[in-house]
């Protein structure tokens, strides 16, 4: 953990550079985290993970024309 902490910078650039895959950190000889490129990183579950939180309404459609004019530079009617 203390040479991770000391050469972070170099670490992160070995890994930005491709020339690690991925950078095992250790504190007391016990792996504690690893190090790897942000496209390889897991995003792990994300589908679904809001399933019963809240209700979408009948109407949600209702304003996708204003919405669109609204990104397309128009303005609101």
């Amino acid at each position: 953990m203390l040479q991770a902490k000391s050469t972070l910078s170099r670490l992160v650039e070995a890994i930005e550079q491709g020339h690690e895959r991925e950078i095992i950190i250790a504190r007391n000889g016990r792996p504690a985290a690893k190090l790897v490129p942000m496209d390889t990183a897991s995003a792990g579950q994300r589908i679904g993970v809001a399933k019963g939180l809240f209700e979408v309404p009948d109407n949600i459609d209702a304003h996708n024309d204003e919405v669109s004019r609204l990104f397309m530079g128009g303005t609101a009617a």
